[in-house]
C-alpha cells in the first residue's frame, strides 16, 4: 500500500532511460579500451538493469536513501541499488558506500561484466547490512560504509537474478 509520502515520489520513464543507457554502455566500453579507465556509469547501469529485470520503479535522483520502489506482499519497499563492474581476471573489490542515515529497506548489488551486461543481482536487508557495517574490525567497512563484495555475498540471503539461469528467484522475506 502506498503512503502519502511514497505517492509523492517521482517515477522515472524506464523505456527512455534504457535507450540512453544502452547507447552509453558502448561508449563507456570504448572509453575504457582507449584510456584504460572507467567512464563511471556502473551505478546508473545497475539501477537500470535492476529495474528492468526485477520490474522495479526507479525514483528520481533527488530521492535520498533509495533509488527504486518495489511492491511486495502489499508493502512498498524502498530499495538502494549498488553496482560493480567485474572485469576478467580482476579481484571482486568492494561494494560502493552504503549510507544508512536515510530510509531504505533493502540493498541490491548488481554485478555487471566488462560489457556492462548484468551477471547477477543479490539482495540484503537493512538489518543484515547495518549489522555487517557496524561490526568491529575494518575502517573501510565501519567509517566508509563499504563492504567487500565477497562479504556482501555471504550476508545476502537472496540471489534474486542470475544471468546463467535467466530467471528471477525471489525468496519471500517479511519486513521488520
Amino acid at each position: 500500500m502506498m503512503s502519502d509520502e511514497t505517492s509523492k515520489i517521482s517515477i522515472v520513464d524506464l523505456k527512455e532511460v534504457g535507450r540512453i543507457i544502452n547507447s552509453t554502455k558502448s561508449l563507456a566500453k570504448e572509453y575504457r579500451i582507449l584510456t584504460g579507465k572507467p567512464l563511471g556509469i556502473v551505478g546508473e547501469v545497475a539501477e537500470y538493469e535492476a529495474a528492468r529485470l526485477l520490474k522495479l520503479q526507479l525514483t528520481d535522483a533527488r530521492q535520498p536513501g533509495f533509488n527504486a520502489l518495489r511492491l511486495r506482499d502489499g508493502n512498498m519497499e524502498k530499495i538502494q541499488i549498488k553496482g560493480r563492474c567485474i572485469l576478467p581476471k580482476s579481484k571482486l573489490g568492494r561494494v560502493p558506500s552504503i549510507k544508512f542515515k536515510h530510509e531504505w529497506d533493502f540493498v541490491l548489488l548488481v554485478l555487471v561484466d566488462e560489457n556492462f551486461g548484468p551477471m547477477e543481482i543479490l539482495e540484503a536487508s537493512r538489518k543484515e547490512i547495518i549489522e555487517a557495517l557496524v561490526a568491529p574490525g575494518s575502517i573501510a567497512r565501519n567509517e566508509r560504509g563499504s563492504l567487500a563484495i565477497s562479504q556482501f555475498k555471504r550476508i545476502a540471503k537472496n540471489k534474486i537474478w542470475d544471468r546463467e539461469i535467466h530467471e528471477i528467484k525471489y525468496i519471500e522475506t517479511k519486513l521488520n
